[in-house]
């Protein structure tokens, strides 16, 4: 038995609850990930795991010892990277999910210079709105915006990004120009939706101008779950849309965009980049996160709260 191959297959078995996930994300047949767990408790002479039909879970030792294990495992992995001047620079697979608009716009254009400084790193990178489930799919990290829901996550606030109103001259020429957000929630006007992964329900953001706040819950003719096809809905005239500055700016310069009702002011939308808990953090996945937030303080910077 190789002792470090059976430590990473216990450890992935706790982590996706599940024999048979844990093979498909160690690349290893069930059986032989079945073997390694039985080798290793035999080997400890101690129950890691209680076995049904129908699901795994750990006993009580077993997840002591997960909790000395990926210490130690990720001790080996960053050793590993800093054998010889060589290998000093962090190495190895990461794997991440990032919104789709963030991607195309912002990160992909600036991996140049990454992979300039991180040669050996090697990145697998899902491009999607939906929730990922970090455990399950096998991701290193994810970068997200909104507040995150799933406190058991580690994250990093890594900026936040400034909202505003927008709509394409076509549909503006129909439905004329709303003077107050409340004109939106009218009939006469309509907005593209975004369906929020988390609840696959539409966004209704609220405007504020002074005291005064008015939630926009006005129609759609098209809601979608994906930004780049938000964006482009709003480019094709189908109704107001709301945008961070990254993703309106060039479509403002050019006239594709209008900005609407610019004295009201939309609460920023936090960005996180966020990684499963009881996770040592790796020296690849750690200068990966320092560059995005080094990224997100050129086009986002985490905002200024201020003391009331």
């Amino acid at each position: 038995m190789d002792r470090f191959d059976a430590m990473w297959a216990f450890a992935r078995v706790v982590e996706t609850g599940s024999f048979t996930k844990a093979a498909e994300t160690l690349h290893m047949s069930r059986t032989t990930v079945t073997q390694l767990v039985q080798q290793l408790e035999a080997r400890l002479r101690v129950r890691l795991l209680n076995r049904t039909t129908r699901k795994v879970n750990v006993t009580a030792d077993g997840a002591a010892y997960y909790e000395r294990v990926i210490r130690l495992l990720a001790d080996m992995d960053d050793a590993e990277t800093s054998l010889s001047s060589a290998a000093a620079l962090p190495r190895g697979r990461l794997r991440v999910d990032v919104p789709s608009p963030f991607a195309r716009m912002v990160l992909v254009p600036a991996l140049p210079a990454f992979h300039a400084r991180y040669p050996d790193i090697q990145l697998d990178m899902g491009v999607s709105d939906r929730v990922v489930d970090l455990i399950d799919d096998n991701v290193d990290c994810v970068v997200r915006g909104g507040e995150l829901t799933d406190l058991s996550l580690m994250a990093r606030h890594i900026g936040d990004l400034q909202l505003g109103m927008y709509a394409a001259p076509d549909y503006l020429a129909r439905s004329g120009v709303p003077q107050h957000p409340q004109e939106l929630n009218t009939p006469d006007h309509h907005v593209v939706a975004f369906l929020w992964a988390r609840s696959g329900k539409a966004l209704s953001p609220t405007m504020r101008y002074r005291d005064e706040r008015v939630t926009i819950q006005s129609k759609y003719i098209l809601s979608v779950d994906d930004g780049n096809a938000y964006l482009a809905a709003g480019l094709a005239g189908l109704g107001a849309l709301w945008l961070p500055d990254y993703m309106s700016r060039e479509h403002v310069a050019t006239g594709q965009l209008i900005p609407l009702l610019q004295q009201w002011e939309l609460d920023p939308m936090p960005m996180y980049v966020a990684y499963p808990p009881n996770r040592h953090v790796s020296a690849k996945l750690r200068v990966f996160i320092d560059w995005v937030a080094q990224l997100m303080e050129v086009h986002a910077p985490v905002a200024q709260r201020k003391v009331q």
